[in-house]
């Protein structure tokens, strides 16, 4: 069937056992119940598995919504589907950057309101090695983030370890943004194959409340001429 747009996968896979955030378990994958088990129930010929999963919220390419910051926040059920899903996306080119910070002069001028703002680094290029987590990552600055907020960003996406500094204990982007209900995704991947603009974004989170991170699958629509 011929289609006239393509689906970029801009997201992580889950795998057992591997880290995400640095200081944080790996995911626990396993069978509840396993297809041998499964044939003492159906009929001959007849199999099924049913898998389990322990995780923190945290885990690949995740998703997070004020409540993960504040008490008060929308929690993950809460979230409107239209901060999370068919979004106008844009991506905000910053590989190879000298400086780590993120400032509002990437990004000023630039028509966001409304967007999904992808911030896109190359970071995930050090996905699951010692490098990924070393404390050098690209961040976005509190400036930045009030600017994103004040001019009408729906979401805020990085390919990075993380939007903030993690040597800033205060996480001034998370907490602006999230104040200003704007969504986060972290650890995006792939976002080279985005273009900078003309494309929807989906990153849609498991609905659970009194939660508020959980991983997503994060794609964009492209349309094909």
């Amino acid at each position: 069937m011929k289609r006239d747009y393509k689906l970029i996968d801009v997201c992580h896979t889950v795998e057992a056992g591997m880290i995400t955030y640095k200081g944080l378990p790996g995911p626990l994958i396993a069978d509840h119940l396993t297809r041998e088990e499964s044939k003492n129930y159906y009929a001959p010929g007849i199999e099924f598995q049913i898998g389990k999963i322990e995780m923190v919220a945290n885990t690949g390419t995740y998703l997070d919504s004020p409540f993960h910051r504040y008490a008060d926040g929308t929690d993950l059920a809460g979230l409107d589907l239209y901060s999370l899903a068919n979004l106008e996306g844009m991506v905000v080119r910053r590989v190879g950057a000298a400086e780590r910070a993120i400032s509002v002069e990437s990004i000023a001028g630039l028509g966001l309101k409304g967007k999904a703002v992808l911030f896109h680094t190359g970071w995930d290029m050090r996905w699951r090695t010692e490098g990924y987590s070393d404390g050098t990552h690209p961040f976005l600055t509190t400036d930045a983030a009030q600017y994103l907020a004040e001019a009408g960003a729906t979401l805020v996406g990085i390919d990075s370890y993380n939007i903030d500094d993690t040597d800033d204990r205060s996480r001034p982007a998370h907490s602006v943004l999230l104040e200003h209900e704007i969504p986060i995704v972290e650890h995006l991947c792939g976002l080279g194959d985005l273009p900078d603009q003309g494309f929807k974004f989906f990153a849609v989170p498991v609905k659970v409340k009194s939660f508020g991170t959980f991983p997503v699958r994060a794609f964009g629509i492209v349309p094909i001429d």
